[in-house]
């Protein structure tokens, strides 16, 4: 039944948080004298990477591309470039082909795998067939102001593909108590990892590729809000901007952007590992 099926998919959110919880409650916690995090035996096994969108919904449109097909070219090209120089880290990913992967099933997915870090893949784009906006954007999830729902919107807007999202998805964004618990668990005690993460691959997107960048910010992205791990969504362009677009299709492109999330995920592991 939906109901027990939506049960399940916030328990095993909080079932995940709570083991996760005690591995990473110390791992940015500092020295009184501003050192490094205290050494602990903590290891980075596994990485989801969240190919955006896919089949049926083929995410935002440029002139000649889809935000599908390029958001999973840049995830496998991230898979392989993980499993090539990190050696003992597994990925997951959640779609490798083109198909329709519902939101939940992404974070099932995700979550079935004890994953401890969650990235998402995609293409931003404007209301303007043409958009003179450029560059990359890095979302983390989190409570946000009116004014800032537009990316979530059109982010969330998968799961109306679905067929039977209002029993899926009933009661996200209300006061029930399950999903007030796994919500809110999940922004005070990854909101900083996740944060940091982004950081992180917003400095090597802007200091290594010269790309133009908007930040870390904080969205309601609904793929976002039930993994049970730090999660970040990378905007890797403007998909209806002329030169992204040719940019983010490019070998070239694609090659650049998985290289800074890889640079910018060795750094992390390093940092939860005390390297």
């Amino acid at each position: 039944m939906p109901a027990i099926r939506l049960k399940n998919t916030y328990t095993t959110a909080l079932v995940c948080f709570i083991v996760n919880l005690f591995a990473v409650n110390n791992l940015f916690a500092q020295q009184a004298d501003g050192s490094k995090p205290v050494t602990n035996h903590f290891k980075f096994k596994t990485v989801i990477i969240d190919a955006g969108h896919g089949g049926k919904d083929p995410g935002a449109h440029g002139a000649t591309s889809k935000e599908k097909d390029i958001a999973l070219s840049i995830a496998k090209k991230l898979r392989d470039l993980i499993n090539n120089e990190m050696p003992g880290v597994k990925t997951v990913m959640t779609r490798s082909t083109d198909v329709f992967i519902e939101l939940h099933k992404r974070t099932e997915i995700a979550n079935s795998n004890h994953g401890n870090l969650f990235i998402s893949i995609h293409c931003n784009s404007t209301p303007q067939k043409r958009a003179t906006e450029q560059g990359t954007l890095v979302l983390v999830y989190g409570f946000h102001r009116s004014q800032e729902q537009r990316e979530a919107l059109r982010e969330n807007a998968s799961i109306f593909i679905e067929k039977d999202y209002k029993e899926k998805y009933n009661g996200y964004g209300d006061d029930a108590v399950v999903n007030t618990i796994v919500l809110n668990a999940f922004q005070q005690k990854y909101r900083k990892q996740s944060i940091h993460f982004g950081d992180m691959i917003n400095h090597e997107l802007k200091k290594t590729d010269g790309r133009h960048t908007y930040g870390v910010k904080e969205q309601g992205v609904l793929v976002l809000a039930q993994s049970g791990m730090p999660a970040v969504l990378v905007e890797t362009g403007f998909i209806n901007n002329p030169a992204d677009e040719e940019y983010l299709n490019s070998k070239d492109g694609q090659f650049e952007i998985a290289t800074s999330i890889l640079k910018s995920l060795k750094e992390y592991r390093d940092s939860l590992e005390g390297r």
